[in-house]
């Protein structure tokens, strides 16, 4: 023979307990905010923005570039031979060319 169970009530919740499960639920939504945010940040800094040179500079009297450095319209090779020549970047024709003292 079973004896009938009394119906449970449910405790009800005072006010300190909703505030700190509307807190918890508060900071989960922030941080699960902070995250995304933080890997759209990471995938925009790492985005490819190499910037664009010709295939080939041909430099004069046959120096060799040690260095290359870009500007908006422009782009400078530094050459072993203490110049600095300076090429447009649409025409890749030698602008300037600086020639450093030792």
């Amino acid at each position: 023979m079973t004896v009938p169970s009394e119906p449970q009530e449910e405790p009800q919740e005072t006010p300190q307990l909703r505030l700190l499960r509307r807190m918890v639920m508060l900071l989960t939504a922030v941080m699960i905010g902070g995250v995304l945010v933080t890997f759209a940040l990471i995938v925009i800094r790492l985005s490819d923005r190499t910037p664009t040179l010709p295939d080939q500079i041909e430099l004069p009297d046959g120096a060799k570039a040690q260095a290359v450095t870009i500007g908006n319209n422009w782009y400078g090779v530094v050459t072993d031979d203490n110049r600095i020549l300076i090429f447009d970047k649409t025409t890749a024709k030698l602008r300037q060319e600086i020639v450093l003292e030792p």
